[in-house]
Formats: structure tokens, sequence, C-alpha cells
């Protein structure tokens, strides 16, 4: 019987009434212990006696009831639990078995195999997609990623954002770079939203050359030689994510080998590096206001090219004050670096 936690309603003590009534005529037809007591009001105390289980249908097909008593009830709270727990027990054992029984007979299988194939050509879309889901469901510590496509339908974004919701709440540092242009559709925009509230690291650049993805320090994923897109060109209709490269990308390449996976790991930090935080994405998705007085004019000097000693000449400021009001200008347009900061004023009309 499927029972419910009890809280305190106001359907408790039409439920005490109701319970006090049957015991006293037990006999009786299961009506109303009083007047004023309507179908759905009866409804509710039966139904809370039978959650609770002091009250039971009767064997016969009459619609009846008949009263348990609270010790027996209790009883029966306290034997199911114990069936509950043994069932848990039960499955934690199977579950053990299960992984002594992966450990002893199938990973020397594959470690052996990942040692004589440092590397590896997938071909075909779905198992290039079972690949990535495989190797960002190991994840431990890192996931980076380059992704200059992306399937901007609901589903594929909903199923990505769980995906990865999970790995930062296991404490994975996750870094992906996006092109531009990507945020320029809603769907994408909210998504990548959600990913930076949740504690990703999201930047985008003007181009991405090729997709990657990079784990733990440990493997990297690119896409195959012929099967990327060329740079600044868009993905066909309906091509996938990099979980999904799409039908463009038919083939990927598994990277095992130490030197190798730390040259893909160099060449996403430089892509890292490049890159910037969108404004769309700063706490409260808001756009920096455009800079006033005597920060303008520190941005102009600076989109002029003028180094900071040249500014504090300009504006007759010390050069500790000029770096003070460049770091505002950063920190306000969401940059990394004083490029950047002139890059995204001039993207706001800042300039």
């Amino acid at each position: 019987m499927e029972r419910t936690e009890h809280a305190q309603t106001p359907a408790d003590s039409d439920a005490v009434r109701l319970y006090a009534r049957l015991l006293t005529d037990p006999a009786g037809p299961p009506g109303a212990p009083g007047p004023g007591w309507d179908g759905p009001r009866l409804a509710a105390a039966t139904a809370e006696l039978r959650a609770l289980g002091l009250l039971q249908p009767t064997a016969a097909d009459t619609g009846g009831h008949a009263t348990v008593s609270v010790d027996t009830a209790v009883r029966q709270l306290l034997l199911d639990a114990d069936q509950q727990i043994g069932a848990l027990f039960d499955a934690v054992r199977r579950t053990r078995d299960t992984v002594e029984r992966l450990h002893d007979g199938y990973l020397l299988v594959q470690e052996r195999h990942r040692a004589e194939h440092p590397l590896e050509l997938v071909r075909g879309a779905d198992r290039i997609a079972a690949l990535l889901e495989d190797a960002a469901r190991g994840a431990r510590t890192e996931a980076l990623s380059l992704r200059p496509g992306q399937d901007a339908s609901e589903p594929a974004l909903a199923g990505k954002l769980a995906r990865e919701r999970l790995a930062l709440a296991h404490g994975v540092a996750m870094r992906t770079v996006y092109p531009a242009a990507a945020l320029r559709r809603p769907t994408v925009l909210a998504h990548l939203r959600e990913l930076t509230a949740a504690g990703a690291q999201i930047r985008v650049a003007h181009t991405l050359p090729l997709w990657l993805i990079g784990i733990d320090a440990r493997v990297a994923i690119l896409p195959a030689p012929g099967s990327v897109h060329a740079p600044g060109s868009a993905p066909a209709a309906g091509a996938g994510p990099p979980e999904a490269p799409g039908p463009q990308a038919a083939a990927a390449v598994v990277v095992r080998e130490p030197a190798l996976v730390a040259m893909v790991r160099e060449l996403f930090e430089y892509f890292w590096a490049g890159a910037w935080t969108p404004p769309e994405l700063l706490a409260g998705s808001r756009t920096p206001a455009a800079p006033e007085g005597r920060h303008h004019e520190v941005l102009r000097l600076l989109a002029a090219g003028l180094t900071d000693a040249a500014i504090s000449r300009k504006l007759e400021v010390s050069e500790r004050t000029v770096r003070r009001l460049v770091a505002e200008l950063i920190a306000d347009l969401g940059a990394e670096s004083r490029f950047q900061a002139g890059v995204h004023a001039a993207r706001l009309g800042r300039l």
C-alpha cells in the first residue's frame, strides 16, 4: 500500500472525527460523522485515513471500509520500511558485484587498448556522438571545448544543459568558446546564460576554425582532416553541436598520447586568450552603460593607442589614476584586457 508522509492540514480534524465515528460504529455505513459534510469533505477525510493505514477497503466488492488499529498501522509502516531498506541493500550489493565484474573482466582490456592506440579514428556521426558523450560523462576535473557550431533546437539544448549542469555539480571546471554570432540566436543566448549561472565559463570569438574537446588533460577529441568546416563558414542546416558534430564531421580523432593532448590544450588556451566574455552574459545580463566623463575620455584615448603615461599627461592626472580608470572600464565592459575593452566598446557603440 502506498503511504504518504503525514502533514498537518485542515483535513486532519475531519479525518480524526471520521476515525472516531468508525471506531464507535464499525458496522455502520461509511457516512459522514456529522451534519455539514459534503461529498468532497468526506472523500478527503477517507483518503487521509487510507494514507495513514487506518482504513482499508473491505474484501467484498461493496465499496465499504474496515478500520485498522493504530498499533497495526504502525507495525505495517515499519514493515514497509524494513522491506524498502532490504531492497536497497540488495540493490547496493548487486551494484558492487557489477562494479567488481567490470574492473576484473573489462578494465584491463580497455586500458590495454588505450595504451596500444594513443590515436584512434572514429567514423560516423552516431559513434562520434557516443564517444563525446562518454568522454563528457567521464570528466572529473576539467572540460575544455571550442564550439563553432551549435544545435539550437530546444531538445538538444535542454539535454546538453542537463549533462553540463551535472558535470559542474561534480566540480568539473568547464570552459567553452563559442562564435560571437551564436549569441544572436535567442535560444542559444538563453542557454549560455543558464550555463554561466551554473558555473561554466563562457567566452566568444569572432571565428573558430574547428571544434575540439579536451577532458582532464588525458584525452582530446578533434575532427579528422577533411571533416571540419573552413574557417568562417557556417555549418550545414541541421548540423549538431560538437557533441554530435553533424554530417560534415563524419570522422573524429581521439588523442590519448600525453604530449599531443598537451598540444591540443595549448591550442585551446590560444583561442581562450583571444576570446572575451560577452557583456550579454555578465551578472544580471545587463549591457554596460556608456562610460561617462573621465572614463569616456580614457576609453577614447585607449582606442587611439595612447599609453598610460600619455593619457595621464593629456588628462593631467597621475598614472595611478589612469590605471584605476582603465581597470574600472575593463571590469564594466566584461573584458579581460585593455584590447578586449576596446573591442567590447566598439561593438556596443561606445566609441
